[in-house]
């Protein structure tokens, strides 16, 4: 079971991080892949199966109205990033979603979130580039057309993003 977080917010608050240095990258096929342990994800609430259609599957988009504020996710993502360790360039690091929000992630818990390195081969001030956000967009293209369920595509990329789509039939 995938741990359930409290949602959307009226206001967001900076969320507790885990202790430095407590978090630990693994790297699956070259790539980054959080920490079970920290980042074990966490879904929201209000996203279920029976309301795609109002929710992620919107025309016009579902999360802009949900992300926190960068006041909210810059502190975090500092306190993240020491909870993993990470010292490289804080802008070419992306605070991210395990379970993102067009995959009805938890939009600020801190279950959900961790300070994702640049892939291997990244170039220097390319800013935030990484291999998991296309993964996302697949997966929130198969619920929306109903090929996979909401629980099945959360629980491919919390179990390994980088073999979400190749577990779920998806390519």
């Amino acid at each position: 079971m995938i741990a359930v977080g409290a949602g959307p917010q009226a206001k967001y608050t900076v969320q507790q991080q885990p202790p430095a240095g407590s978090c630990h990258y693994r790297y699956e096929k070259g790539e980054p892949v959080e920490d079970p342990t920290c980042t074990p994800g966490a879904i929201s609430p209000a996203v279920t199966q029976a309301n795609l259609k109002s929710t992620i599957c919107r025309k016009g988009g579902y999360t802009s109205g949900i992300r926190p504020p960068a006041s909210v996710t810059g502190k975090e993502k500092a306190l993240n990033a020491a909870s993993y360790g990470y010292k490289g360039r804080m802008d070419e690091a992306e605070y991210d979603h395990l379970i993102s929000l067009q995959l009805g992630g938890d939009p600020n818990d801190p279950r959900n979130l961790w300070v994702e390195p640049p892939d291997p081969g990244h170039k220097a001030n390319a800013g935030v580039n990484n291999l998991k956000d296309p993964v996302e967009t697949k997966l929130h293209t198969a619920v929306c057309a109903r090929k996979v369920t909401l629980v099945a595509a959360q629980k491919a990329i919390v179990t390994d993003w980088t073999t979400a789509l190749s577990s779920l039939g998806l390519g």
